[in-house]
């Protein structure tokens, strides 16, 4: 019965992907009781005369091999799985570590985990030894499944250890996961409040936390995502994103799959622009999402190599600048639609298809989600201020807490609402503009600046690929915005190019946004790629402890 609440709800934003007003005023979450997406939704599509042999995963390889799986093949291989995985003694409710890369046991393993009611730790392959025994130990951890070329990464301890690839001594092989018989059977149901997944965040600024999801909040929460990024069945979804962060996920697995999209996935050592859009042509992508990192790599491109774009493309993860919108604009004659969420939620605010988009805004909240603007002072609703979600509507998409965190899950849904962290503007017309994380934000000479749009204006300059903007430390007015810069190809980073950069922010800001200190350097990010601008604001207050210059920081001062 809850099921095919579900697919009720799937169907009304289905019918209403080109309708935001009728969308937002209609759409209801469904109230689940017993539901698991894997054996619930993705099964079913893997059972319906339509959908079973459509490719539900796409693989190409940099050196042109690939490989197709339909939605019937996957659901027997994550039978097949789920029931080796229980004969190694995972059980329901069960914490799985899962570092694999963007390989057909990723999707193998996580289906099979869902259909047995493990919790899966998804784990990024670039996470070390001094990262992973703070996630088995936390995340109290029962089974790992990982590379073979990983495992040494691993800590001891008394879990469970399994090898994809290559035999490893000491490790169970996956390999032996194919052997087992379908079908899979649950051994009893799965409520839907019951721990799905939980997330390490990113950590931009403290420890990670630990995020937890549900068999409802991503999997079905991730329904707004799909009417976000126009899903329909059919499309070639591409998603530029690392397994073991949440976007992932929102992407490569719910989103899609929620439509009966193909996932597509061009795995590469090294990023070429080039060689992305010959794939993207070669294989009819018609959906591509990415994070602003590679949007501008991209423009770096020639785009018109791309003869066939998407018609639908979107970007997450940070806010895009007007600059690479419009280039994207120019030569794909297609609109890249920015979404706005959280590993703790899905997405939240966003461009929806078929709606104008306005140039430096984010769009606007998505169907279920109860977006308001809450001034840090006052604690009143209102134009400016913290994007929070009502709790008096709670969103479905919404993380159950953090685990084993009650203070800092406390903290966050705090006075009836969840706090983002994240400040915006409201326009007239319900139009969110980002502002800045609330820690980014900052006053120089009593006016507060947003680094994000000091950072947009910089971007519009031909030698800047990427930019950062912090406060650096002043005696006169308090602190002055700093630019932190990485140049683009053909550009040197001498004074000349400092000169010009900061002529270039002095003619297109007002006066007291201007860019006073630049310095050309790569910018510190977390392994998700989100600049760190702590750790630069940090540097800042170390650099300018003293009072004599420092070495490689251009002053505006200095080059009138």
């Amino acid at each position: 019965m809850t099921a095919e609440l579900f697919r009720s709800a799937r169907r009304f934003l289905l019918e209403h992907r080109d309708d935001y007003d009728g969308a937002v005023a209609g759409f209801r979450w469904p109230e689940l009781t017993e539901f698991n997406w894997a054996l619930d939704w993705f099964d079913a599509l893997a059972e319906d005369p339509e959908s079973a042999r459509r490719p539900a995963l796409w693989l190409v390889e940099e050196d042109g091999s690939e490989a197709k799986y339909t939605f019937a093949e996957l659901r027997e291989r994550s039978d097949r799985v789920a029931n080796w995985l229980r004969a190694r003694g995972v059980r329901r409710g069960d914490r799985l570590l899962l570092l694999l890369g963007n390989q057909v046991e990723l999707w193998e393993v996580l289906l099979a985990a869902m259909k047995l009611g493990a919790v899966v730790i998804p784990a990024s392959t670039l996470l070390g030894p001094a990262d992973l025994p703070d996630r088995v130990e936390r995340g109290r951890v029962r089974h790992v499944v990982a590379r073979d070329r990983d495992t040494a990464k691993f800590p001891e301890g008394d879990y469970t250890r399994i090898a994809v690839g290559a035999p490893v001594e000491g490790w169970l092989d996956f390999a032996d996961a194919y052997s087992s018989e379908p079908p899979f059977v649950p051994d009893g149901p799965t409520r839907a409040s019951d721990p799905l997944l939980l997330y390490f965040t990113s950590g931009t600024t403290a420890l990670p936390k630990l995020v937890e999801h549900t068999h409802a909040s991503y999997p079905v929460g991730h329904l707004s995502t799909m009417y976000w990024i126009g899903l329909e069945p059919g499309d070639v979804h591409l998603n530029i994103s690392s397994p073991g962060w949440a976007k992932h996920a929102w992407s490569n697995v719910f989103a899609p799959w929620n439509a009966g999209a193909t996932v597509f996935i061009y795995n590469y050592e090294r990023f070429d622009a080039t060689a992305l859009m010959a794939q993207m042509d070669r294989c009819g992508v018609t959906s591509f999402c990415a994070p602003p990192t590679v949007w501008r790599m991209l423009i770096q491109a020639d785009l018109t190599a791309l003869k066939t774009p998407p018609r639908k493309v979107v970007g997450a993860g940070e806010p895009l600048n007007p600059e690479v919108i419009e280039q994207v604009e120019k030569a794909w004659d297609v609109t890249i639609r920015d979404g706005f969420g959280q590993t703790e939620t899905t997405v939240q605010i966003a461009n929806a298809p078929g709606q104008p988009v306005k140039p430096g805004s984010m769009g606007r909240p998505m169907p279920g989600y109860p977006v308001v603007l809450v001034d840090a002072g006052t604690g009143q609703v209102g134009d400016e201020g913290e994007i929070c979600l009502d709790l008096r509507d709670r969103p479905l998409g919404l993380m159950a807490g953090y685990r084993d965190d009650p203070e800092r899950t406390a903290e966050v849904m705090r006075d009836g609402f969840y706090h983002t962290g994240d400040v915006a503007s409201r326009d007239e017309h319900g139009y969110l503009t980002y502002v800045g994380r609330a820690d980014d934000v900052f006053k120089a000479s009593d006016y507060r600046i947003s680094p994000f749009e000091l950072e947009s204006v910089l971007l519009e300059h031909d030698a800047v690929a990427e930019a950062a903007v912090v406060p650096s430390p002043d005696p006169v007015r308090l602190a002055v915005p700093k630019a932190y810069v990485v140049l683009a190809a053909g550009h040197e980073p001498d004074t000349g190019t400092a000169a010009d950069i900061l002529r270039y922010a002095r003619e297109n800001l007002a006066p007291y946004k201007r860019i006073r200190r630049l310095e050309f350097a790569e910018l510190p990010k977390t392994i998700s790629g989100k600049i760190r601008r702590v750790e630069l604001r940090e540097r800042e207050e170390r650099l300018h402890a003293g009072d004599g210059p420092v070495p490689g920081e251009y002053s505006e001062r200095d080059l009138a």
